[in-house]
């Protein structure tokens, strides 16, 4: 079983970063680009576990380890 992890900053959280990056996509000559936001994908492998003690567990690592749910939210899909 794997999980998808997404991680994005919060709206309204300021984005340096992705700012950085549209700045520069804008000086290599992309027209039309306002905005971009960076994040984190990660995979996780995980052993074979009902569907709800994987998502017990993905919640529990991505609250604690994964994401800081202060300023990032995150969202997961499972695959078997």
């Amino acid at each position: 079983m794997q999980a998808k992890v997404y991680v994005t900053l919060k709206k309204g959280v300021h984005d340096p970063q992705g700012e950085a990056v549209c700045r520069t996509l804008e000086a290599m000559g992309h027209k039309g680009i306002s905005n971009v936001r960076i994040g984190k994908y990660i995979e996780v492998k995980l052993s074979e576990m009902s569907d709800s003690e994987a998502n017990a567990k993905l919640e529990e690592i991505c609250e604690k380890l994964l994401a800081n749910t202060v300023i990032e939210s995150y969202r997961y899909e499972l695959e078997r």
